[in-house]
């Protein structure tokens, strides 16, 4: 199963570790999207930034 992720929010003025998360799964600014595989690390690290994402099942 495929999950396409869109960065809503902003990444200024979060923890270090929270903009790591962001730029590790492809995304770098507002609006831009990206398609990974819904393995359990990248779960886990959308789960860790849900607050700044939009997901979606394909």
């Amino acid at each position: 199963m495929k999950i396409r992720i869109k960065l809503v929010r902003s990444v200024i003025g979060r923890k270090p570790d929270q903009r790591k998360t962001v730029e590790a799964l492809g995304l770098k600014k507002i609006g831009s999207v990206t398609e990974k595989e819904a393995n359990p690390s990248i779960l886990g690290m959308v789960r860790s930034v849900s607050h700044l994402l939009e997901v979606e099942e394909l």
